[in-house]
């Protein structure tokens, strides 16, 4: 048997194959995985392209894929007249599978092959993962107890087939003349942390190994107990647990590594029934040696995993589940509490990554690029260098990867995200807004680890990055995932990021300020801390609606040069604002004030029940529109700005979320209607309209509208306004002339073109609304 390509090409260049497709296998796929209109095929190990020939008959397009040429050589020859075939000479366990269809398989077939792959679970989940929705993966091999002794090394045992259907959520299995067929379904995947019997007393303290090879994936055995597990035992008497780790690593895997690449990152104590069990969890970052099976009483076999698809293995020892999750922090998420008692040995980074993504980090800095988000040469170098997927391990590269999707690390319910990794383009955007030179200190508020390290290779070897975040966890994980990946040069901090970095301050001040969730105001510690001349870049709310500003200090004012459209988490800091909201209508209405006081409310009930006055505003726009300076301007320059929101298919309200004006009893918002469709969405026209309830209804109603028609003539070609940000108690006389809006610690002030009025007009009246 060979185990190389030349190897394989040999034996199929020699003429010799394997055995014929028989008719129970063909009646098996015909019956469980029918062709389905347009379906596409990929046959794995195709060999000669018996099976794939086999396949393009009942309807696929087939994808037939050997990684030995002479193999495919032969199926070129003998399947000439064969239509709907694509012969490809790929490794799957070990290449980039970018020539792959993009649109994914219906069927995904392994036959006769299986045995030959090493890493059996990280390539199903490989190849689970092109299978479209309803897809089918099928694996046909033949099984030991029916297999000659000199063949045995091509067929698997009971406990081989069933550790490979782990991860699905329907498995099947059938008898096709001697052979096992397995019909798997549903990819998702879970694991569950399990547990043995009771552990002796002696081996109350363990030491578990995590290593990782040159493509960043993880070492797991499958071990009798039909479990996963890290290399690991019991410290022995006068070790020390790096030198029992080592040990255990070459006793159980024949890996070698020195006890000074071994390093203790936490040790982690749970009680296993009257035990106290004590884990030392060693990080290897430096071994040799080739793999092998040295206790094949423990272990069946041993494998190395994507780390992305930890949480879908099935079954996994409890102790090497939270070790796992120590070396990186949310991987496997659910797990009971343990106690977690982390060492501050320096460890060096650990370098590996596969194939894929560097070429997927290549296409996404590309795209963030040919938008325009990357212009500088240092900020499209950090995109290429700085590997995104390590900073969100629990993530599939071509999500980590996606130039537009942030990915969510931290959930507070499944709907709302409190931490995560931003879209590319915008962690893009803001950095270089920042302006930044190489050597300067940059503080980020809202921790992540990816975005504090895009900024320390922006400043370069003497720079430094501190982030802050108010979370345990997001800080431990930050830290974990730098050192796991970094580049040395960032500091994560526990505090609340609306006091900055007290302690981190350089005497001039930080060179620049991002702060990386949504913001209800501008903290005046961003602004002290912040050196002259240097730039804040913040996701600020107003009336509700976020934009990212570049805000320029001189001296206690802040003035703004950059506007971007964009949405962050909410601010968990003090500063932290919760927002006033009436429910109307029995729910169907709620009423929201994202600044200032809450409005007087009273009247309204009996408003909505009354009739509806509308208004057109005159304005049609055409195609896909963009009104986001309307959102800002309507926030502050309105009497009695607020938000509406309601529920889909309300009678009462038009749209889920809607700007809006209250006042005497009576509410009006802004709303649309389309006017003229057409295939072509740049040929649809929509008008603006305000709807108003209450007996000054025609009143607002009009006040809305013409504000909206001023927007339209004055605002709408000139982009956002004029804006500087003063301190909260700064006299309306030192302000500017402008449009202000007020906030707990700043004072607004736009200025909006054709509203350039005596001052105390623009004002804001009192409790925080603007005047008209």
């Amino acid at each position: 048997m060979g185990y190389t390509r030349n190897d394989w090409s040999e034996y199929y260049g020699g003429g010799r194959g394997f055995r014929r497709l028989g008719d129970e296998e063909r009646d098996l796929l015909v019956e469980h995985a029918p062709a389905p209109e347009g379906g596409r095929a990929l046959d794995i190990g195709c060999g000669t392209g018996e099976l794939s020939g086999y396949l393009a008959s009942l309807g696929y397009t087939v994808d037939g894929v050997d990684f030995a040429e002479g193999a495919l050589e032969r199926a070129r020859a003998e399947h000439t007249g064969v239509a709907g075939v694509r012969w490809l000479c790929l490794d799957v366990e070990h290449d980039d599978l970018a020539d792959l269809a993009d649109g994914g398989y219906a069927l995904v077939v392994l036959r006769l092959c299986i045995a030959f792959i090493r890493d059996r679970a990280r390539v199903l989940r490989r190849l689970a993962a092109r299978l479209r929705d309803s897809g089918v993966l099928v694996i046909i091999t033949p099984v030991v107890e029916h297999t000659a002794d000199e063949r045995r090394h091509a067929a698997l045992d009971e406990r081989e087939l069933a550790a490979l259907t782990d991860g699905f959520e329907h498995a099947e299995r059938f008898d096709a003349e001697g052979l096992a067929l397995l019909v798997l379904r549903g990819p998702a995947g879970s694991f569950s942390a399990e547990e043995k019997l009771r552990p002796e007393p002696q081996a109350v303290f363990g030491a578990a190994v995590v290593v990782t090879d040159a493509s960043g994936r993880v070492l797991l055995g499958r071990s009798t107990r039909d479990m996963w597990e890290l290399p690991a035992g019991r410290v022995e008497t006068g070790e020390a647990a790096q030198v029992a780790a080592v040990r255990e690593l070459a006793e159980e895997t024949g890996l070698m590594a020195r006890v000074e690449d071994a390093h203790v990152i936490t040790v982690l104590h749970d009680d296993r029934l009257d035990v106290r069990r004590v884990t030392a969890v060693v990080r290897v970052t430096t071994w040799s040696g080739e793999l092998g099976l040295r206790e094949p009483h423990r272990f069946v076999r041993w494998e190395w995993h994507d780390v992305n698809t930890l949480g879908t293995l099935g079954k996994i020892f409890a102790p090497s589940a939270q070790a796992l999750s120590a070396v990186w922090p949310g991987v496997l998420p659910g797990l009971p509490p343990t106690h977690s008692y982390a060492c501050s040995t320096a460890i060096p980074p650990v370098p590996g990554e596969p194939a894929e993504a560097g070429r997927l980090r290549e296409r996404m800095a590309d795209l963030v690029t040919e938008k325009g988000w990357a212009p500088s040469p240092r900020v499209r170098a950090a995109l290429r260098e700085v590997p995104r997927h390590r900073f969100v391990p629990e993530a599939p590269l071509e999500a980590a990867y996606h130039d537009d999707l942030a990915v969510v690390t931290v959930r507070e319910s499944p709907r709302t995200a409190l931490s995560s990794v931003s879209a590319a383009w915008l962690q893009a955007d803001m950095i270089e807004q920042l302006r930044l030179e190489p050597g300067g200190t940059v503080l980020e508020v809202g921790s992540g680890g990816y975005n504090a390290e895009l900024l320390a290779h922006v400043l370069g070897e003497r720079g430094r990055v501190v982030t802050v975040d108010v979370d345990p966890y997001v800080v431990h994980r930050t830290q974990r995932l730098c050192a796991e990946a970094g580049s040395g040069r960032v500091t994560a901090v526990l505090g609340d990021g609306g006091l900055g970095a007290p302690g981190q301050v350089p005497v001039h001040g930080f060179d620049g300020i991002v702060i990386t969730h949504n913001a209800s105001d501008v903290a005046p510690a961003w602004r002290e801390q912040l050196a002259e001349g240097a730039r804040l870049v913040v996701p600020l709310a107003m009336g509700g609606y976020t934009r990212s500003l570049t805000l320029v200090r001189r001296g206690d004012v802040l003035h703004c040069e950059h506007w971007t459209y964009c949405g962050f988490v909410r601010d968990r800091g003090a500063a932290a604002r919760a927002t006033p909201a009436v429910p109307l209508a029995g729910g169907d209405v709620t009423v929201r004030w994202e600044d200032g006081e809450p409005g007087d409310t009273s009247g309204l009930e009996k408003a909505l029940r009354g009739p509806r006055r509308e208004l057109t505003t005159g304005l049609v726009v055409r195609g896909i529109f963009n009104f986001e300076t309307l959102q800002i301007y309507a926030a502050t320059t309105l009497p009695g700005f607020c938000r509406l929101a309601a529920p889909e298919g309300s009678t009462l309200i038009a749209q889920q979320d809607a700007a809006a004006m209250l006042s005497d009893g009576s509410l009006a918002y802004l709303t649309h209607r389309k006017i003229k469709d057409a295939p072509d969405p740049a040929d649809r026209l929509t008008e603006f309209f305000i709807h108003a309830y209450g007996p000054a209804a025609d009143q607002l109603a009009e006040r809305f509208a013409d504000r909206v028609r001023t927007w339209d003539q004055m605002v709408r070609e000139s982009g956002y306004p004029p804006l500087t940000i003063h301190p909260a108690g700064t006299p309306n006389g030192q302000l500017p002339t402008g449009d202000v809006l007020d906030k707990p610690s700043a004072r607004l002030v736009f200025q909006w073109p054709g509203r350039v009025r005596d001052r105390a007009q623009g004002l804001l009246a009192a409790g925080g609304q603007p005047g008209p």
